[in-house]
């Protein structure tokens, strides 16, 4: 089974390499080197996550504990470099991160099926719905907040991850209706703490949380979605249901 889903993924990132180079095409050669940087950088990240989920599901629950951790200092961070401006909203943001962050720690401790279906279905969305957008993009959705999200973007990246999850079905043991409607859900949630996490940043007139993770910024720039996705399967298990 394990092979199998490697094998998906191991597709996705083929077509995400056809996707990247296509993108590249017209750009300078520091924007390429930088863009592939990014995509290298990223398909690292999924193997390390991946593994650690399918091998030894403790190793990802410590690894969702030092994302939160890391995501705690970088908020603080920003807050520290503005001269501690913008205590209220900062405070605010703060409870919605502990509660994200705890729904987070709940998801990393649930059945291993469900944490890489979920896992699977947010790195689809994160990565096709960069893709889409770059390719196709022309509407933005929050033009102030979040620049380069387009409706193009979300809504193809969405379109590729509820589809895919028909393809990990197997791994929850649920009707393909309830899987469809669980990856609805992963894809609202993480495209909603992307967007949060963007509006953070521009309250704070930053580019990145941090230059921690090469061609991609802070932990919190690449692992926003992750948390805020992970956060709502968690809840949906364990209260909700749906």
């Amino acid at each position: 089974m394990i092979r199998v889903i490697y094998f998906i993924i191991l597709s996705y990132f083929i077509l995400g390499a056809v996707g990247f180079f296509f993108i590249n095409r017209k750009k300078g050669a520091d924007e390429k080197r930088k863009s592939w940087i990014k995509y290298i950088t990223y398909a690292i990240i999924i193997h390390i996550l991946f593994f650690s989920i399918v091998i030894n599901p403790f190793v990802f629950r410590v690894l969702a504990v030092f994302i939160t951790g890391v995501g705690f200092y970088e908020l603080f961070r920003l807050l520290q470099k503005s001269g501690r401006t913008a205590l209220r909203f900062f405070l605010f943001s703060m409870v919605v991160y502990v509660l994200l962050s705890f729904g987070f720690l709940l998801f990393s401790g649930l059945d291993k099926g469900l944490i890489l279906f979920s896992f699977l279905i947010l790195s689809v969305f994160d990565s096709f719905s960069q893709i889409t957008g770059q390719l196709w993009g022309r509407r933005k959705i929050f033009p102030k907040i979040s620049p380069q999200k387009t409706w193009e973007g979300a809504i193809g990246g969405g379109l590729v991850a509820v589809i895919s999850a028909l393809l990990f079905d197997f791994l929850i043991d649920r009707p393909a209706l309830r899987a469809v409607q669980l990856a609805a859900g992963i894809v609202v949630f993480a495209f909603a703490g992307d967007v949060l996490a963007s509006y953070y940043k521009r309250k704070y007139n930053v580019k990145d949380f941090s230059s921690l993770i090469p061609g991609h910024g802070g932990f919190l720039d690449r692992f926003d979605s992750l948390i805020a996705g992970g956060a709502w399967v968690a809840c949906n298990e364990l209260f909700l249901n749906l």
